[in-house]
């Protein structure tokens, strides 16, 4: 006789983990293995340097300039560490291919560490810091090549064996100059760009746990307010039959076995509603399934004022206007509203001669009153009318707030206190927009 819906209480870990197996599928096989083997990543990164740059120790090796071959080496050695220590590693990587770049100007893939190396260092610091070193590592290499076209180091070009223009020298170094600084631009933007898709992946991931915990929240204080419902209605009522059928046993045993038979059906009602909440809590009940149906008012308003009345409240209900709207949602809080009204008069009212229940519905307003004419009624809370402040009460007061929070869905609003000098009185208004209010 609830409203339970199908989402779970399910932890914010699963909310992690299914945005990071979407984000596995994405990458592919390869990468997927790649980037869950960060060791694997490091050594082809290494083999891929070394591809690029054997020509250049081939070629130093066979001139007789041996300690080229040494520095590549090193330089291989140190990308190893890229991924633990970017920034010592890059500084590493940018002294040595200056060695490289002085023993060795013409070689084929000058500054290709330092590709690799100013990538690791712009995804792991921020987008500032890898533009400074950027410019830290790779000024002093334009800077040499400078040297190469006008200054000391000119006529190191290699005889290439054909006629040349006079001025191939310095067209050269200016070329290898612009190279070597929009590499190495590419391979930070790369870095960058990686960078801010990891942080918009983590932002989402983020977001997707918050918005899984506000779930896990919002399912457990529905469940919290479904329980309240449940139990204190049904044990309110349970309690007032069982002393009603104390009284009447020896008097009128007919009228007690009355009694007693809504005992027991009030009783079976509440587990059977008390099965329902708890059923969105595990996938399976006891026999497969939970049921998790939700309530259908006009069949079940008429059997809750039938167990009032049994219970000895001097029920009186009316309905002006259509039926309630057919909706399960907004008939099961004109039922708890209800329900809830006439427990805390069960519960709390005192020399009751009468208690009314009006339901009018009037368009898309649909307004309920419970009002009791009580002597020395307990006051059960404070006002409620669209407010989250104190609900001052002898019990818990969560009964009115349940109802509040309720009310709120429709846009609707709660009020309840006294009533003249004795009684209680609850009155609710609800705005239904369904089907344009019909």
């Amino acid at each position: 006789m609830i409203d339970a819906g199908s989402v779970k209480d399910a932890p914010a870990g699963q909310a992690d983990a299914s945005f990071a197996e979407i984000t596995a599928r994405r990458r592919g096989r390869i990468r997927r293995y790649l980037f869950q083997h960060p060791r694997a990543m490091d050594a082809v990164v290494v083999a891929c340097y070394l591809l690029l740059v054997v020509l250049t120790a081939v070629e130093s090796v066979r001139d007789g300039v041996w300690p080229v071959a040494a520095l590549l080496a090193a330089a291989a050695a140190a990308l190893l560490f890229r991924r633990s220590h970017p920034v010592p590693v890059v500084a590493v990587v940018a002294v040595l291919e200056v060695g490289v770049t002085l023993l060795h100007p013409w070689g084929s893939n000058v500054s290709v560490g330092l590709w690799f190396a100013l990538y690791s260092v712009a995804v792991a610091r921020s987008r500032r810091f890898a533009l400074v070193c950027l410019t830290a590592a790779t000024a002093p290499l334009v800077f040499l090549y400078l040297l190469l076209a006008v200054g000391p180091l000119d006529g190191r070009l290699p005889d290439m064996g054909v006629n040349t223009p006079e001025n191939f020298q310095l067209i050269s170094s200016i070329a290898a100059g612009i190279s070597i600084a929009l590499s190495n631009v590419i391979a930070t933007g790369l870095g960058v760009s990686i960078r801010q898709r990891r942080e918009h992946e983590n932002e989402i991931a983020a977001w997707a746990a918050r918005a899984t915990r506000l779930g896990s929240v919002t399912e457990r204080n529905r469940i919290a307010r479904e329980m309240h419902d449940v139990v204190a209605h049904s044990l309110t009522v349970m309690i007032s039959l069982s002393d009603g059928a104390a009284v009447v046993v020896k008097k009128d045993p007919a009228r007690a076995a009355e009694v007693l038979g809504e005992l027991s059906r009030t009783g079976r009602t509440a587990l059977a509603d008390m099965r329902r909440v708890l059923g969105v809590l595990r996938d399976d009940s006891a026999d497969g399934h939970a049921p998790r149906e939700p309530l259908v008012a006009g069949d079940n308003l008429g059997k809750l004022l039938e167990g009032f009345r049994t219970a000895g409240l001097p029920l009186h209900y009316t309905h002006t206007g259509p039926s309630l709207p057919d909706d399960a949602a907004f008939q099961l809080t004109v039922y708890r509203i209800v329900q809830e009204s006439l427990t805390n008069v069960l519960r709390y009212g005192r020399s009751l001669g009468r208690v009314d229940v009006a339901i009018v519905r009037d368009g898309s307003t649909v307004t309920i009153d419970v009002v009791d004419d009580g002597k020395g009624t307990v006051d059960a809370g404070g006002t409620a009318s669209g407010s989250r402040g104190p609900l001052g009460s002898v019990g818990t007061g969560q009964g009115l707030a349940g109802m509040l929070e309720r009310a709120w869905i429709y846009a609707g609003t709660i009020e309840a206190g006294r009533s003249g000098d004795h009684g209680w009185r609850v009155h609710a208004v609800l705005y239904w927009n369904g089907e344009n209010g019909k």
